[in-house]
């Protein structure tokens, strides 16, 4: 049986929402207009189009020859950097609709940020390099480099988190959340895009992981399911509003390594060569070269 338009009430239901919709807006006291923000399914496109231009025999076509890799590589990167200009521009647009300023300059502001963004990819490159030896370095179970760049979550979302950094950095922040959501989504893996993540690191397994905006980590540190990085507290103003952009992550030192299921909150700094046992909830500083298990915790809480 064929399901007839007014079996649904779609009239009824077009109205509520339009009622909605214009109830939002005079709560948020915008003009009549919604705002044209960047869209998460572009974005997504553009990422997998950067990706495959990071890494064109393996993420790429599949079926590249030699002498046409170059021209891939640069037909893909004009084509995504341009899609990317056109979400920029529209961020920029939002954040002065945001502070209630007129837009201006948005088309090269857009062009100049692109450029400067398409110029740290080769960077972006050398550090998702080492991410992919620490990763075929760390995991017995991984076959090959190769593997671990198709397969592996936590490479996943290191290619969408060290694309999303340097937007971050370069001043478009929604758009690099957007794209550590779209990383969050499939892969389990939630990483701020403000988090900065030195080279050589490793997200074993990966489903559960939350590192906080202003989280710090070193070089070669190992993770694995279920590590939380996040604050402990949040600062509030006398009315009674958070108070953003404080340093309220932890600070990870190199070639640390923290088990699955372990939360590390607040400010504090987990020293170099540091091993965080499984399941730790850790709020205090420890000094280089530790070894934190659950007992030892326990045991510290008890005789304090």
């Amino acid at each position: 049986m064929n399901a007839r338009t007014d079996d649904w009430d779609i009239p009824a239901i077009v109205s509520g929402l339009q009622t909605l919709r214009v109830r939002s807006l005079e709560n948020r006291q915008r003009e009549s207009q919604p705002p044209r923000l960047p869209s998460r399914k572009v974005l997504s496109d553009i990422v997998e189009g950067l990706a495959s231009a990071l890494f064109p025999n393996r993420l790429g076509s599949g079926d590249l020859l030699p002498e046409s890799v170059d021209y891939f590589v640069g037909h893909t990167l004009d084509t995504h950097l341009r899609q990317l200009q056109a979400a920029i521009r529209r961020e920029l647009r939002f954040q002065a609709e945001q502070a209630g300023q007129e837009p201006e300059d948005c088309d090269t502001r857009a062009h100049a940020l692109t450029r400067c963004f398409a110029h740290t990819l080769p960077r972006v490159r050398a550090l998702l390099e080492t991410d992919l030896e620490a990763a075929w370095r760390g995991d017995p179970a991984a076959g090959s480099v190769d593997e671990v760049l198709v397969c592996y979550p936590g490479i996943m979302a290191m290619i969408c988190h060290r694309l999303a950094h340097e937007l971050h950095r370069l001043g478009v922040p929604l758009i690099g959340r957007i794209i550590a959501e779209i990383a969050h989504s499939a892969t389990g893996i939630d990483i701020h895009p403000g988090a900065s993540i030195g080279g050589s690191f490793f997200i074993d397994h990966g489903t559960g992981v939350v590192i906080g905006e202003t989280t710090v980590i070193g070089e070669r540190v190992r993770l694995y399911q279920a590590v939380t990085l996040g604050a402990k507290r949040f600062p509030v103003d006398a009315d009674g509003t958070l108070q953003k952009g404080h340093a309220r992550h932890p600070i990870v030192e190199d070639d640390v390594v923290i088990y699955a299921g372990a939360t590390i909150l607040g400010r504090i700094t987990i020293g170099k060569g540091t091993v965080i046992g499984g399941n730790v909830w850790l709020t205090r500083s420890v000094p280089p070269y530790s070894q934190i298990s659950q007992a030892q915790v326990r045991n510290e809480e008890g005789s304090s």
